[in-house]
C-alpha cells in the first residue's frame, strides 16, 4: 500500500522542520546562557532575536540586538561575543542533547532599533500635524475626535 502525503503533511514538514526546531531551542538556550552565565562587561544586555541553523547543523547564525546606536560600540560587543563564541557553544552544548553542536556566528540585527526609530519619527510627525491643525483651526481644540473620526462636543 502506497501512502501519499497530503498537503497538511507537506506544510507541517516544512513549517516544523528539524533544523527550525533546533534553531528555536538554540535561541532559547542562548538567551538563557547570555543572561545568566556570561559575566563579560563588554557584552552587557543582549537580546537574541533569531537563530538560523544550516541544514547540516555545522553553523548557526545568531541575530542579536544591543539597544545601542553607536556603531563602534555595537561592533565591540559583536567582537566580544565572537571571541566568547567557543565558550558559549560549550555552555549551550551542555544544555542541549545534540550529536553536533553548531559553530556560533553572531550577527547584529538592527531591525528592532530601526523599528523603534521609525516609530518615534511617525509619532513626531503626528504630533507636529496635531499642533499645526490646532494652530490653524481654533475649533479643533474645542472639540475632540472619537475613535470613529466623529466629532464629539464637550
Amino acid at each position: 500500500m502506497i501512502v501519499y502525503p497530503t498537503l497538511w503533511h507537506i506544510i507541517m514538514a516544512k513549517e516544523f522542520s528539524r533544523t527550525r526546531r533546533i534553531a528555536q531551542q538554540l535561541q532559547q538556550e542562548l538567551a538563557m546562557v547570555l543572561q545568566r552565565d556570561m559575566k563579560d562587561p563588554r557584552i552587557g544586555f543582549v537580546t537574541v532575536n533569531d537563530v538560523d541553523v544550516s541544514r547540516d547543523l555545522s553553523y548557526a547564525k545568531v541575530f542579536v540586538t544591543f539597544f545601542e546606536e553607536d556603531i563602534e560600540l555595537v561592533q565591540q560587543k559583536i567582537d566580544a561575543l565572537s571571541a566568547a563564541a567557543p565558550y558559549i557553544r560549550t555552555l549551550v552544548a551542555g544544555r542541549m542533547k545534540l550529536r553536533v553542536m553548531p559553530e556560533l556566528r553572531f550577527v547584529y540585527d538592527s531591525s528592532l532599533v530601526e523599528g523603534m526609530r521609525m516609530s518615534n519619527l511617525v509619532t513626531q510627525v503626528i504630533n507636529k500635524d496635531k499642533a499645526k491643525q490646532q494652530q490653524y483651526d481654533p475649533q479643533a481644540s474645542d472639540s475632540s475626535e472619537s475613535v470613529d473620526g466623529d466629532k464629539e462636543q464637550d
